[in-house]
């Protein structure tokens, strides 16, 4: 049997996220507040897998900042899109 490896910056979109707050605030991941403090990672990462409806999408605020996730891995930080590595 194959195994699987988990790919985390392409299979974890809550890391995607971090990675384009980061990007947004011109902050090293590491120096952010936790994501956990405004949304559970392992349910965004959950919600967006598998048969997810086209439409779906979350939105919430971290810190002065608008955060979209899409069901298509689009996210954007106050309106701008962030591409996914």
């Amino acid at each position: 049997m194959p195994e699987t490896t988990l790919d985390y910056h392409n299979d974890s979109l809550s890391l995607s996220v971090i990675e384009a707050l980061a990007d947004a605030t011109d902050t090293d991941p590491v120096e952010l507040e936790p994501l956990y403090h405004v949304v559970d990672p392992e349910a965004l990462d959950q919600l967006f897998q598998g048969n997810t409806p086209a439409t779906a999408r979350v939105q919430f605020s971290y810190g002065d900042h608008t955060v979209e996730v899409r069901s298509d891995g689009t996210i954007l930080v106050d309106g701008t899109v962030h591409e996914r590595p």
